[in-house]
């Protein structure tokens, strides 16, 4: 929220598709409602991408002596990471610190990024493949929700 309020042409952009998708600016939006706003759901993903909702991951140990990025991971070594630096790749993103919804966008250049880590992993705001959070689709849907519903009553 606190990105909407430092970006107030978001925050226009997101109310308007509101308006437009309610018809009235005073009637609460809906679940159904938020289904079909690829602009409020760009945010929302750009918002998990700068501010995952967990930092690291569950500590693994190397079953085997292996060798990543020119670094030696012992066997029985513990190896964590954080889900947070992911999005912050250079390599993977375009101006990584900045907060740029449209990047989610059709056309935008991480149109179609799978947040599930099965083809390939750019960010990571709820695990990935078989460790994945079982509650993704369920928290994307309200967090559209919430985020619609505070941008239509508080703009």
């Amino acid at each position: 929220m606190a990105k909407l309020v430092k970006n107030p042409s978001i925050q226009s952009n997101i109310h308007d598709k509101i308006t437009a998708k309610t018809g009235d600016e005073k009637v609460e939006v809906s679940e159904e409602n938020v289904h079909g706003m690829p602009y409020l759901r760009a945010v929302v993903l750009e918002g998990l991408r700068k501010h995952p909702p967990g930092h690291f991951v569950l500590p693994q140990k190397a079953m085997e002596d292996m060798e990543v990025g020119g670094y030696l991971i012992p066997k029985g070594a513990t190896v964590n990471f954080m889900v947070a630096e992911i999005s912050r790749d250079e390599q993977e993103w375009e101006k990584p610190m900045e907060f740029i919804p449209k990047r989610f966008l059709p056309d935008g250049d991480s149109e179609g990024v799978d947040v599930t880590g099965s083809k390939g992993i750019r960010m990571m705001p709820f695990g990935v493949k078989r460790r994945i959070c079982v509650g993704l689709n369920f928290a994307m849907h309200h967090l559209e929700y919430f985020v619609a519903n505070m941008v239509r009553e508080f703009k």
